[in-house]
């Protein structure tokens, strides 16, 4: 098979049948956690976890030598070992550039990757600082941020594995999102105890299938993609520290792969600098952060209009947030759907603006 003429996936749906990921590994006990450290030559004073997130499971550690963050990795996608060691390959080559990247430590032996129980460990040193939203940064910060993303993007392209580009990159069927919306609605309908949530999601998925109506002819086509190169792949304000003005770290790097790089920047942006309550885009800092990252030399207008088209592309034909509602019975992605719902809507409305924004 020749690979030069290889087309890479469409987004791939939520599995209806899988149940939700937090179930998928169980909360570690305290003599595990207490032998995942001997490895690391790490006696703990304390070991409190944080905030859960979906790929993994996190804890901050207390020892004689400061805190540190041990991190278990839970998601069947990202943990396996090949995928672990690829992340911290390329954090460690990131942090040794001099970017914001804090690189796993190394246990006895000199591996970063301790298996236990069963499932796979990495220890990290703590790093202090708070998580910002887009909007309260002002436009130097927001230049700042993605000018900081160009770097990861142009760094990653040198740290990791050439990247064999795609003849074409497939997008969502809008005939697929079409029979997926009449389902998710009907659930909607039928749901007991009917809750404000049920109304909500029924109201939208009607809309959904309007909106289908009148953009689904404007499916881009797989030879429109602009270049795929190595991506963080989930960059937004929970995934960045800040501290005294400047980007402390970048966290998180479980879905590092490679993906069209501009739709990354156009997708954090739309995450970033969004009214958390309508999803409305605050296109002046938008557009601060555009600028900034085509000036790396990261990727060109005419690459993020590209970009901009896929993203909202895609998220005209994305469900993922009902689809784990109503297929899997998990809610933890509730609360951003009124939000996600509202940017769609009005993202159709103001296309040429937000377009603009990215572009000039």
């Amino acid at each position: 098979m020749n690979h030069t003429l290889r087309f890479a996936d469409a987004p791939a749906r939520p599995d209806a049948a899988a149940p939700p990921v937090g179930t998928l590994s169980p909360p570690v006990p305290d003599q595990a956690l207490t032998g995942v450290l001997r490895r690391f030559r790490i006696r703990p004073l304390a070991v409190t976890p944080v905030a859960e997130g979906l790929l993994n499971r996190g804890y901050r550690v207390e020892s004689e030598t400061g805190p540190h963050f041990l991190k278990c990795y839970v998601d069947s996608a990202t943990s396996t070992r090949p995928a672990v060691a690829a992340q911290h390959r390329a954090s460690t080559a990131l942090a040794a550039r001099g970017l914001p990247v804090a690189p796993p430590l190394p246990a006895i032996g000199g591996r970063t990757v301790v298996a236990h129980g069963g499932r796979l460990f990495a220890l990290y040193p703590w790093v202090d600082g708070v998580h910002l939203h887009g909007t309260e940064l002002g436009p130097a910060r927001c230049a700042e941020l993605g000018t900081l993303l160009g770097q990861l993007h142009g760094t990653l392209a040198e740290v990791c594995p050439p990247v064999l580009q795609p003849v074409g990159t497939l997008s969502a069927d809008p005939a697929e999102t079409e029979r997926l919306v009449r389902e998710l609605r009907g659930r909607a309908r039928s749901a007991r105890p009917r809750l404000p949530f049920d109304a909500l999601a029924e109201r939208r998925l009607t809309e959904r299938l309007d909106l289908l109506d009148a953009h689904g002819h404007r499916r881009p086509a797989p030879t429109a993609a602009p270049p795929t190169g190595w991506t963080h792949g989930d960059f937004h304000g929970l995934n960045v520290l800040h501290r005294g003005g400047r980007v402390a770290a970048v966290l998180d790097w479980d879905k590092l792969g490679t993906r069209p790089t501009a739709e990354e920047t156009v997708r954090a942006a739309t995450l970033l600098f969004d009214d958390r309550r309508t999803g409305v885009l605050d296109l002046c800092r938008v557009r601060q952060w555009s600028r900034a990252y085509r000036a790396t030399g990261a990727a060109t207008s005419a690459e993020l209009a590209a970009a901009a088209h896929r993203v909202w592309w895609e998220r005209l034909n994305d469900l993922w947030m009902l689809q784990w509602h109503y297929q899997r019975g998990d809610h933890r992605a509730d609360h951003l759907y009124p939000g996600s719902a509202g940017q769609l809507t009005w993202w159709c409305q103001e296309y040429e603006q937000v377009l603009d924004a990215l572009t000039n």
